[in-house]
């Protein structure tokens, strides 16, 4: 139904260009309005949040990866085909360690809690920070569709398990010398013997847990749950690179239910089908700075 060749930035009804705070006043009345709010985020959330993977950030945190390969953000750096595990392993425990293990330097996740958490929400999202629960919200609302920086598994794989790895960063992270982690702590499967990897959608061997499972049966009985009442799909920073995961899901859903409504923020990205042109708000800007409005007093939120 839904194509990029369909898809436009609507400036009647749809548009919203004139400041965070009346965004805010938008998104503010349509929470409150809705019987059930889903959720659904992608990496812009987290970029509002302080979570970006170039500049002086990857370089504060990488300058010898940088001398000596010439990367220019984390991201790309993460798929260099490194000669050893003990210097892949040197670089994905400080990579794991800032992106998981330390908090966002923004609050733009507690104020998207304090948004939501009177609400019966749902989210959805494809990022793999673990920043939602970290700002409060409920682990049995949540479904990470792309895995969680905070797990490994075996890279064959030969079992369908994944693996709390916050220890064992932790000490890569403590005791690595020289762009290198010593070979004892190169993390190997407890069945087969493999190197283990990070449990991130990257390929077929991608591990879709128990837990990863329950989550998904959880968000589909949500879905079933709401079928036909007022419902508010919140799209926030999610970008082109998986649209049919959260974006074109939403856009499906909010045009088979007349009830329902579109919201989308994201910087220079917010676009929506004309379909449901009458039922979204399309919001042009920084995420953090439209929910950052919910703190001034004159808001009431």
């Amino acid at each position: 139904m839904y194509s990029k060749t369909g898809t436009m930035k609507f400036t009647n009804g749809c548009w919203e260009d004139d400041g965070a705070r009346r965004s805010a006043e938008k998104i503010k009345e349509k929470v409150e309005d809705a019987d059930a709010v889903v959720v659904g985020a992608g990496a812009g959330l987290s970029a509002s949040a302080g979570f970006t993977y170039s500049g002086k950030r990857f370089q504060e945190n990488f300058p010898d990866f940088i001398k000596k390969y010439g990367f220019k953000d984390m991201y790309s750096a993460g798929f260099y085909p490194y000669k050893t595990l003990e210097e892949y392993w040197a670089y994905w425990s400080r990579y794991v360690f800032i992106n998981r293990y330390q908090n966002t330097p923004k609050p733009v996740y507690n104020d998207l809690y304090s948004l939501v958490k009177d609400r019966d929400y749902f989210v959805l999202t494809t990022n793999v920070d673990h920043c939602f629960q970290k700002a409060g919200f409920d682990k049995q609302r949540l479904f990470y569709t792309q895995g969680d920086y905070g797990l490994w598994q075996c890279s064959r794989p030969c079992h369908h398990k994944t693996y709390d790895n916050e220890t064992m960063i932790r000490r890569m992270l403590a005791e690595q010398k020289d762009m290198r982690i010593p070979s004892e702590l190169i993390p190997r499967c407890p069945i087969c013997g493999a190197p283990m990897s990070m449990n991130l959608r990257a390929d077929h061997t991608f591990v879709e847990d128990s837990g990863w499972h329950s989550a998904a049966e959880r968000y589909q009985d949500f879905i079933r749950r709401h079928e036909g009442r007022k419902v508010l799909y919140l799209e926030l920073g999610v970008g082109g690179n998986t649209p049919g995961i959260i974006k074109y899901p939403f856009w499906q859903m909010t045009a088979e239910n007349p009830k329902a409504v579109y919201v989308c923020v994201n910087q220079g990205e917010a676009v929506c089908p004309q379909e449901i042109e009458k039922q979204a708000v399309c919001i042009n800007g920084d995420i953090g700075e439209v929910l950052q409005q919910k703190l001034s007093p004159q808001q009431g939120w």
